[in-house]
């Protein structure tokens, strides 16, 4: 078993200023998301353990803490990608087009996404549904909670409070905005690329 590593910022941490702060970014990344990676760690660790020794003690516990903090890991590290210094704007291309042909208009899906980072508690994501094969926005609670089988993450928002508070306070809505100003819309396309040439 191999042990799951916390990537580097694609990024200084203050590149993204002023939308998120340095503060925010060293936080977030260096203590928040190296705790789900320690915590994924540690629940293969114990699987590991209780295979070798024919037991299951603790695996139920372990089993759920895969799901919690390897989705946290995952996550995280498509958010960090999603965000650039140079972002913002929209997206062009063939994210664009298949965001206009399953939600009718841009402006239609950024409103439905607004709505789903208001309701999370935990994430907002547009995600490919490889069995209805088209792009959805989803609510995840958490990490794992709320998640559609099948689905792969195009664009993650963590609206988690640690993501924000510091810099905005309990304005929430004013955070969604200001990743407005820094999604990097090229990273979306590529995973979007990515994820069709294998369903489609």
């Amino acid at each position: 078993m191999s042990d799951y590593e916390l990537p580097p910022l694609p990024y200084d941490y203050d590149a993204l200023e002023p939308h998120i702060s340095e503060q925010v970014l060293t936080w977030h990344h260096d203590t928040h998301h190296q705790g789900y990676v320690n915590g994924w760690n540690s629940a293969e660790a114990t699987l590991a353990e209780n295979r070798d020794a024919g037991s299951t003690d603790g695996s139920a516990g372990a089993i759920r803490s895969v799901t919690h903090n390897g989705s946290g890991h995952i996550l995280h590290t498509l958010f960090w990608n999603n965000m650039s210094p140079n972002g913002g704007g929209e997206p062009e291309g063939a994210l664009r087009d298949r965001i206009e042909a399953d939600f009718g208009s841009y402006d239609a899906w950024k409103a439905e996404f607004e709505a789903a980072a208001s309701a999370a508690s935990g994430w907002a994501l547009l995600v490919y549904d490889s069995h209805s094969e088209q792009l959805r926005n989803v609510v995840v609670d958490k990490h794992d909670q709320g998640a559609l089988w099948g689905s792969h993450p195009i664009l993650a928002l963590d609206v988690w409070e640690h993501s924000y508070y510091y810099d905005y306070g309990p304005d929430r809505g004013s955070f969604v905005d200001a990743f407005f100003e820094v999604v990097d819309w090229d990273d979306a396309t590529e995973n979007y690329k990515d994820v069709v040439t294998t369903f489609e």
